[in-house]
């Protein structure tokens, strides 16, 4: 065997010296052997392979050279054999493997200043009978219950065909039985991988991946077989859940601290460690030093999915300017991939929250009160800027009107008529809002002209006042019921009636009497609703009139449903100024003041006083209110039209 040996070398070495004239002198570097062999079966497709062209051996890209291969057992050069041999350049492909092909194939790289050289061993074994696949197998694991993936090793020589613009197709068999794409759990991935969803037992054993292609005329293929074993205990790629490239605001010269989670799906204990770093140095787990880790906190989840939870924390016990604007990263390392997340701080901003809530709030709080003293003193808060500032407002002797307000009450002989009613719009109310507060009132019953007819003076009148107040009690809007209990009321509105005409030297005769008496009646009825309708018209409809509701006694809501609709909703439009209200504050207050009871009843005066008639008193604030603005300001008489909407 020795001697066979030395023969073959020193005849290839002739003949290597023989065809390549002057090899030997020229003293070739050699690669020697490679440590990788080609394995192959009879009928099938070799590619031998050089690794000459490589920058770890000279410039190939900038320097011309040429490749020769020789058979080492015969010195030979090898050159294109049709439907045997083809050379590629580095690649030597045979297209029908023999067992005579069996040996050692040398590859001679020529540059103008340089040659290599380097030997491929080829092995072709005899297939095992009664097996299918080939006899040298190559390793891989499958994880049971999961997706796993099955990788044919002859993606190098699919990469070398692709190169050529060949065609090419794989064909996967498990044991003799071809595996049909998409089949069961079966799915060809990516050209040179078996994907199996949901491994089990029965994956394991053997698979053959098939390489089908032309080459040089000739239709061949080539095979790997792989030896699948199913294994129980698998880690797979780990998953950063935290940090997840963020960016965190904190305070100088606080503490802080970042978890670092991680998570690994598997079935036993991998080996994955978590690491902290800054600008690719690690920290340590020193709890001496300003930023430092904790140790890894580990623990198992088995729903929904399999796996382990890894934590690491990340702490800074105070934090400085050089910790803001750099990346800290978390990063787990194993032999599935080194996945990883990191965070930015930042400079945190102003704490300007406190300050704006306390502003809000105080403009809230502010706002709230003034809308409840608004509320409570709007009428004096009104009166005092009418007082204030009268520039501000137009003046009312320049609108061509001759009365403030238009005072409508129940005439006597009309319905809810009363001398009390009678008593404040005559007396009462000129006391105060003429004398004391200066306003010019017309009121009917003192002011209108006898004889007149009652629409034109109530349209007269009106069309010049600035508004109306329209007096009223519980009994004025309703209908007259003459009954034989009302006889005495009668009797007195008669003597009423008589009075007020000054009819007293003109006694009518008693056959006449009550006819007198129910025209007086009607009249006053008559002005009464004409008064009404026509300030409810120009109120509500026209909108040019203001009519002010002047309640003389409370009103009950069975009292109330009885009122015309349109006094009903200018009452709930803009309410009612109640004199009655007046009433019983004085009486309050009477009875409060218990020495002024005292001396009263000792005088023998009556505890129940007049009302107070001092335009202060908050009645006659709102009558105020209501009634209109006295202003200074001038103003064109062709404008006031547009002043007063």
């Amino acid at each position: 065997m020795g001697l066979s040996s030395t023969l073959r070398s020193l005849l290839f070495f002739l003949g290597t010296y023989r065809i390549c004239s002057g090899f030997v002198q020229e003293n070739c570097i050699n690669y020697k052997l490679q440590f990788e062999r080609v394995y192959s079966v009879p009928g099938e497709v070799a590619m031998l392979n050089s690794t000459l062209v490589s920058p770890d051996v000279f410039n190939f890209t900038n320097v011309p050279y040429n490749i020769t291969w020789y058979d080492s057992r015969t010195g030979q050069e090898i050159n294109n054999q049709t439907g045997r041999m083809l050379v590629q350049g580095e690649t030597l492909w045979f297209l029908r493997i023999t067992l005579e092909d069996d040996g050692e194939y040398v590859t001679i790289l020529r540059t103008p200043s340089q040659c290599y050289m380097q030997s491929t061993k080829l092995i072709v074994d005899e297939p095992i009978p009664g097996e299918c696949g080939r006899p040298q197998k190559v390793g891989q694991t499958l994880t049971k219950g999961v997706t796993d993936k099955l990788s044919c090793p002859l993606w190098d020589h699919i990469n070398k065909l692709n190169s050529y613009n060949i065609a090419t197709s794989v064909q996967w068999y498990k044991g003799c039985e071809p595996i049909e794409d998409g089949t069961g759990r079966y799915t060809y991935w990516d050209m040179t991988k078996l994907r199996i969803d949901g491994v089990d037992s029965q994956n394991s054993g053997s698979y053959t991946c098939t390489l089908s292609f032309t080459l040089g005329g000739v239709m061949g293929s080539m095979s790997e077989t792989i030896n699948a074993e199913i294994r129980e205990e698998y880690g797979m790629v780990p998953q950063v859940h935290e940090p997840v490239h963020e960016i965190i605001k904190a305070d100088k010269g606080s503490s802080f601290s970042r978890r670092c989670l991680v998570f690994v799906p598997c079935v036993g204990m991998p080996f994955v460690d978590v690491m902290w770093l800054v600008r690719d140095g690690f920290i340590s787990t020193n709890p001496a030093n300003r930023v430092y880790t904790s140790e890894e906190r580990v623990w198992n989840q088995d729903i929904p999915i399999k796996g382990l939870w890894i934590e690491k924390v990340l702490m800074f016990s105070e934090l400085r300017e050089e910790d803001f604007g750099v990346n800290y990263t978390c990063r787990a390392y194993s032999t599935r991939g080194f996945p990883q997340g990191y965070f930015t701080l930042l400079p945190a901003d102003p704490n300007i929250i406190l300050p704006i809530g306390l502003v809000l709030g105080g403009m809230m709080v502010l706002f709230i009160n003034s809308i409840i003293i608004y509320y409570l003193f709007k009428v004096d808060i009104v009166l005092w800027f009418r007082r204030a500032f009268p520039v501000l407002y137009p003046n009312k002797d320049l609108d061509g009107k001759l009365y403030d307000a238009y005072v409508a009450y129940p005439q006597p002989c009309a319905t809810g008529f009363s001398e009390e009613v009678e008593d404040f719009a005559l007396h009462t109310l000129p006391q105060v809002l003429e004398k004391a507060c200066g306003y010019k009132l017309f009121i009917a019953g003192r002011d209108c002209l006898p004889g007149g007819a009652i629409v034109d003076s109530v349209e007269e009148n009106l069309r010049v006042s600035r508004c109306v107040l329209l007096l009223y009690t519980a009994s004025t809007f309703t209908s007259k019921r003459h009954t034989s209990s009302t006889s005495s009321n009668n009797n007195n509105i008669s003597k009423i009636c008589d009075t007020n005409e000054n009819s007293k030297s003109k006694t009518p005769e008693d056959s006449d009497s009550m006819n007198y008496y129910d025209d007086k009646e009607v009249y006053s009825d008559t002005r009464q609703q004409f008064e009404c309708v026509a300030a409810m018209y120009r109120a509500l409809l026209e909108g040019s009139l203001k009519v002010v509701l002047v309640e003389l006694e409370e009103i009950s809501p069975a009292q109330l449903a009885l009122f015309p609709e349109s006094v009903r909703q200018l009452r709930k439009k803009q309410g009612a100024v109640c004199w009655w209200k007046n009433l019983e504050r004085r009486h309050r207050s009477v009875t409060c003041d218990m020495r002024r009871r005292e001396d009263e009843e000792k005088s023998g005066q009556d505890t129940q006083r007049s009302p107070s008639l001092s335009p202060s008193s908050r009645f006659w604030k709102e009558m105020r209110y209501h009634m209109p603005v006295r202003g200074k300001r001038d103003v064109f008489p062709e404008k006031t039209a547009l002043l007063n909407l």
